[in-house]
């Protein structure tokens, strides 16, 4: 299988694109086959070596994945082949496919799109963490956006000067 691979720390532009053996789903683990993979300021930190996390050299960026459960390893129950899936692994998703925990895994609804839920756990993730619990806003308060363009979550929306009324 293909994955980016970062080989030596530094920007972007030293990742490399590689075959590498494919992964096997070890006790409670699960294979998805990535169909998309969410580009995150993580990433631009981890590769650079910034990042609280540090993964061994070589190692292949990307966090957050949606994509196919291709294999399940002893134990996993409440996952199956052929499930869709979004992952969430704090690097390994610039590639065809990932081992993860199966714990780091939750069911893709039918209706979304690999693209949106690819974004799903830190887009969205972020930005309700940001309103709910870091904003705290009520019923009633209006809330302006300034900047809108910094995920996929976004997307469609426009550009700055939302406001939304919460209810």
């Amino acid at each position: 299988m293909k994955a980016v691979l970062c080989k030596e720390l530094g920007p972007p532009e030293k990742l490399v694109v590689e075959e590498v053996p494919s992964p096997k789903a070890a006790k409670g683990q699960v294979v998805v086959s990535v169909k998309a993979c969410g580009v995150n300021f993580p990433d631009t930190l981890i590769i650079q070596g910034k990042y609280q996390f540090k993964p061994e050299l070589p190692f292949s960026p990307g966090g957050e994945v949606a994509g196919i459960v291709k294999e399940i390893g002893e134990g996993v129950t409440r996952i199956k082949p052929g499930d869709r899936v979004i992952a969430f692994n704090t690097w390994g998703g610039f590639a065809q496919e990932i081992a993860v925990d199966a714990e780091r895994t939750i069911p893709m609804p039918d209706n979304m799109d690999f693209a949106s839920a690819s974004a799903f756990v830190l887009t969205y993730g972020t930005s309700y963490h940001a309103l709910k619990d870091r904003a705290d806003l009520k019923a009633g308060e209006t809330m302006l956006v300034l900047g809108a363009a910094g995920g996929p979550a976004w997307q469609g929306h426009g550009g700055a000067g939302h406001r939304r009324r919460f209810k």
